[in-house]
C-alpha cells in the first residue's frame, strides 16, 4: 500500500502503515491537517519586466510543487490531490496561480466530490483555463457575445461523466445493435454552457497586478444583469426553471451531474487507475463504484470512503505478496512518481538543485505542464500490441529515459547538491564500500520492500563485480560511482517501474 497511497515507499512509511494497519493508516492520514502552500508576496505579484523575479517565481513553485510530496505527512492527500490533477487539469497561469489550485485538490482531495466539482468551476485558474469567465449569453446589450462551451464540455466528458454511458462496473451501454449510447450530445453542452454563464474573477480593492485573476478567492457572479442566462434550459433530461441566478444553476448543474448514473463508474476507474492498476477487472470498478454512489451512511461521492475501497479492495491487495499477482496487474511508474520516489528512497530532504538556482526535475512530466485539457495520457491508451490498459507508458519515451539515466545521475555524483538536498547518498557509499551484497541489501529494502528479485540482485552482482572495467572515477569517488550507477540501474528495471 505504501506505493499506491504515497509518493515513495520509505522505511518509516512502511513501519507508520504496519503498526497502524491499512484501513487505521488511512484514517489517520484523512484526519491530518490540510497542508497547504503559502505564496509569499513576490510571489503573488512581481516586476514582469525583471528577468530575475520572474525566474525567483518559478524556482518558489517548481520547488514548492516538489517539497510537498516529498517531505509532506499528508501523503494520501496528496497523492490523491495528484490523482485528481490527472483528470482535472488546469494551465494558462502563473506560479500564484498554480500553487492555489493545488491548494484547492488538497482541501477536496479526502472531500466530496460534488463540492469539489463546484469549487472547481468557480476557481480562477479553472475559468481562465477553460474559458468559463468569458461565458456570456447573446443579448441586446452584448449582441456579440454568445455561451462558450468549453467548460461546460470537459466538464461532463473530463471531470464527471465521459462520452458514452456506463454499466456500474465501467462497461459501456450499448443499443441492439452494439453501438455505444452517448451520454449526451450538443445541445446538452449549448443548455449546460448556458446554465454556467455569468461568473467573473473576485474584485479587490488594490491593484493585482500580476494576480490578475485573484487566484486566492473564487470566482463570483458578474454584477452585470445581462451577465447570466436565465432562460430555462434542459440538459440531459433535467429541466432548468427560468429566473434562476448564477449560483443556483451551478448548485443544480452539480445536482444534476451526481446523480447521473455515469459518475460513480467514471471517477472510480480514473482513481483506481491513478492509484493502483492501469486495468482494472469491472467487478473491482463495480465494487468501489457502489462506495461512491452510498458510502454506508446515504452519502455520494465520500472521497474519503471512496480512497478507502480503492486501496483496501482485494484486487487491490494482490501485490502484497510477490508474485502472487496476475501479470496484468499494477501500475507504470510515470516520470512525476518515478522521480519523487527516488528521492524519498535516497531520504532527500529538499528537492535537487544546482548553486545556480537550476533543479534536476522529470522532463516529460511535471505538474500543470501538460499540454492539453486531457492532460499527459488518455484513461484509455493501451500497451502497444495489446488490448491492456496502459495510459502511463506513452511518457516513457526517449526523452525521459535519458534523462533518468543522466541528469539524475550528475546530480547524485555531485557532493554540494546530494548534500544540499539532504539526500543519504554518503550512507549509500559507505555500504558500497562495506560490500556490493550489503550495499544491494540496502536498496532491496529502500526501494523494494525487502522482496527484491533475484534475476535482478544477480544482475547488480555482476555489474558491481566490472566496476574497475568500466570505472571512470579516482579509487576515492568509486563507492559513490558505483552505488549511483547500481541505483540506476535497479531503478531502470521494470521490477521497480512497475508499482505492485
Amino acid at each position: 500500500m505504501a506505493e499506491q497511497a504515497s509518493f515513495g515507499a520509505t522505511p518509516a512509511l512502511r513501519k507508520d502503515i504496519q503498526d497502524r494497519g491499512f484501513e487505521g493508516w488511512i484514517n489517520n492520514q484523512a484526519a491530518l491537517p490540510v497542508s497547504q502552500m503559502q505564496a509569499p508576496s513576490w510571489v503573488i505579484d512581481f516586476n514582469d519586466s525583471n528577468q530575475a523575479e520572474r525566474d525567483r517565481t518559478w524556482r518558489w513553485i517548481s520547488s514548492s510543487l516538489m517539497q510537498f510530496p516529498l517531505t509532506g505527512e499528508d501523503q494520501l492527500r496528496q497523492r490523491v490531490a495528484w490523482a485528481l490533477l490527472q483528470f482535472v487539469p488546469a494551465n494558462k497561469t502563473n506560479a500564484y496561480g498554480q500553487a492555489e489550485y493545488w491548494n484547492l485538490l488538497q482541501r477536496h482531495a479526502l472531500g466530496n466530490y460534488g463540492e469539489f466539482l463546484r469549487a472547481v468551476s468557480v476557481h480562477p485558474v479553472m475559468g481562465n483555463f477553460l474559458d468559463n469567465v468569458q461565458n456570456r449569453p447573446k443579448s441586446s446589450q452584448c449582441p456579440a457575445c454568445a455561451p462558450n462551451e468549453n467548460y461546460a464540455r470537459e466538464l461532463m466528458q473530463l471531470f464527471s461523466l465521459g462520452v458514452v454511458q456506463l454499466n456500474p462496473d465501467g462497461t459501456t451501454k450499448r443499443d441492439g445493435n452494439g453501438k455505444a449510447l452517448e451520454t449526451y450530445d450538443q445541445d446538452d453542452v449549448e443548455g449546460l454552457a448556458r446554465a454556467l454563464t455569468g461568473w467573473s474573477f473576485a474584485p479587490s480593492s488594490t491593484p493585482l497586478g500580476q494576480n490578475w485573476l485573484n487566484a486566492g478567492k473564487p470566482m463570483v457572479p458578474d454584477s452585470w444583469s445581462v451577465a447570466h442566462d436565465r432562460g430555462a434550459k434542459t440538459v440531459m433530461g433535467t429541466n432548468f426553471p427560468a429566473g434562476k441566478e448564477a449560483p443556483e444553476e451551478l448548485d443544480a448543474v452539480v445536482s444534476m451531474l451526481m446523480k447521473h448514473p455515469n459518475i460513480a463508474p467514471f471517477v472510480s476507474l480514473r482513481l483506481i487507475q491513478h492509484l493502483v492498476t492501469s486495468n482494472p477487472s469491472p467487478q473491482y470498478i463495480s465494487r468501489v463504484s457502489a462506495v461512491f454512489r452510498d458510502n454506508g451512511k446515504g452519502v455520494s461521492g465520500d472521497m474519503t470512503a471512496v480512497v478507502k475501497a480503492v486501496l483496501l479492495d482485494s484486487e487491490a491487495r494482490l501485490g502484497d505478496v510477490p508474485a502472487a499477482d496476475r501479470r496484468s496487474f499494477g501500475k507504470i511508474r510515470e516520470p512525476w512518481l518515478w522521480f519523487m520516489a527516488t528521492l524519498r528512497g535516497l531520504g532527500c530532504t529538499k528537492p535537487l538543485a544546482y548553486p545556480d538556482g537550476g533543479m534536476t526535475q522529470p522532463r516529460v512530466q511535471f505538474p500543470f505542464s501538460a499540454q492539453t485539457v486531457f492532460s499527459f495520457y488518455l484513461p484509455t491508451d493501451r500497451a502497444p500490441g495489446s488490448n491492456l490498459l496502459a495510459p502511463e507508458q506513452k511518457l516513457l519515451n526517449t526523452v525521459e529515459l535519458t534523462a533518468r539515466l543522466n541528469q539524475l545521475q550528475d546530480a547524485l555524483m555531485r557532493a554540494d547538491v546530494g548534500a544540499a538536498a539532504g539526500c543519504q547518498i554518503p550512507l549509500l557509499s559507505q555500504s558500497y564500500a562495506q560490500s556490493p551484497k550489503a550495499y544491494i541489501e540496502e536498496l532491496n529494502g529502500r526501494f523494494f520492500r525487502g522482496a527484491m528479485p533475484a534475476t535482478l540482485r544477480a544482475n547488480l552482482l555482476e555489474l558491481a563485480a566490472a566496476q574497475d572495467t568500466w570505472s571512470w572515477a579516482p579509487a576515492a569517488d568509486r563507492p559513490t560511482e558505483g552505488a549511483v550507477v547500481l541505483l540506476h540501474y535497479a531503478l531502470s528495471s521494470p521490477f521497480f517501474g512497475v508499482m505492485k
